[in-house]
């Protein structure tokens, strides 16, 4: 029987204590805690010698996010005249740490999606072909949940662009934004808390009508639908022992793996729509997306090529398909040669030689 509930029954201290089984001065600290609307199960706090340090201990913590150690804090407030234990120390910082993610603890909300709003890429290791280390860039449709999974040898920015024509031309339009993480192609720097965008991938994004967004730096939780990507495509490309892949002889398997990859999981049904990724990917491109743009250069322009310089269309500089690390299929499908998205130049020639092969920014 609770303390109390006797003293309600009985009226008298001495009785509820027979009861409840407990001391009588007990039943007449509850009974008096009742009365004053204080809740009987607050323990009383009890003055201790470290409380004097409290506001130290949990402005260390604070600065330091959570992470600081307790061994740390104790040699600063034991040189500000602590002379308690070690042990009282730690029990203290870590009721100051879980004060501290109870008041930061993350919230997590269903992201709800647009149509042709948001598309996400990522990369993730590779299989080794040959003692040469591989790369998957692994990009993922928000509305739709359509996955795209292209095989790759490095993650330059010529590589990358590569990739995102190829990501589009497979989807068959471009989305409004293109989320990624803070790569040295996608983010130069960071000013006063706000990505500097590397240049040429602001090019690139303009030329397919798209525009280019960072998550937060060590935040790989903001686009989650990516990295979920690269977690099931390396699950499932990688040679392991549980899914009983052998080896890569060559890159052209790893490219044929890729993409039978790619259709398994895009005409699966997904577990959160309940729906195929190919279907709501046909809606998805009758709302918004807007159609892909051509990457080749327009035919009839000189082409001329300066060794070792890149081929020259008209004012614009073009690199061969040499720099391009896609496979062939992916170089194919976008023309003879791949090019990044030109950027013009407007200078008045000079010379002879400046009006022939132009001039580099």
């Amino acid at each position: 029987m609770e303390i109390l509930e006797a003293y309600d029954l009985t009226g008298s201290y001495r009785a509820a204590a027979e009861l409840a089984g407990c001391d009588h001065h007990t039943v007449a600290r509850y009974v008096q805690m009742r009365a004053a609307g204080q809740p009987p199960d607050r323990r009383r706090h009890r003055a201790r010698a470290i409380d004097d340090f409290l506001p130290k201990i949990e402005e260390l913590v604070v600065r330091s996010q959570g992470k600081v150690r307790a061994d740390v804090i104790h040699e600063r407030i034991v040189a500000l005249g602590f002379t308690g234990g070690e042990r009282t120390t730690r029990r203290t910082v870590a009721e100051a740490k879980a004060q501290f993610r109870a008041g930061r603890r993350r919230v997590y909300r269903p992201w709800v999606t647009e149509p042709g709003l948001w598309l996400q890429y990522d990369f993730g290791d590779g299989p080794t072909i040959s003692g040469r280390k591989t790369t998957l860039f692994c990009a993922w449709l928000a509305w739709s949940r359509f996955r795209v999974v292209i095989p790759i040898w490095d993650k330059t920015l010529p590589t990358v662009a590569a990739c995102l024509d190829a990501t589009f031309r497979r989807l068959g339009g471009v989305p409004v934004y293109v989320l990624t993480d803070n790569e040295k192609t996608a983010t130069i720097d960071h000013v006063a808390g706000i990505a500097v965008r590397n240049p040429e991938i602001v090019e690139v994004a303009r030329h397919y009508g798209t525009t280019l967004r960072t998550c937060l730096p060590a935040d790989p939780e903001s686009k989650g639908g990516s990295e979920a990507t690269v977690r099931i495509a390396k699950a499932d490309l990688l040679p392991k022992e549980v899914n009983l892949r052998e080896q890569y002889h060559s890159f052209g398997e790893l490219e044929s793996a890729c993409r039978q990859f790619c259709t398994d999981v895009n005409t699966r049904v997904h577990s959160s729509t309940r729906r195929r990724p190919v279907e709501r990917l046909a809606e998805e491109l009758q709302t918004t997306t807007h159609p892909a743009q051509t990457a080749t250069p327009p035919t009839g322009c000189p082409s001329l090529v300066p060794p070792p310089s890149s081929p020259s269309y008209s004012w614009a500089r073009v690199p061969t398909a040499g720099w391009s690390r896609l496979p062939p299929r992916e170089r194919a499908a976008s023309g003879r040669r791949w090019p990044r998205p030109w950027t013009f130049r407007s200078c008045t020639p000079r010379t002879q030689s400046t009006e022939r092969w132009g001039r580099r920014r």
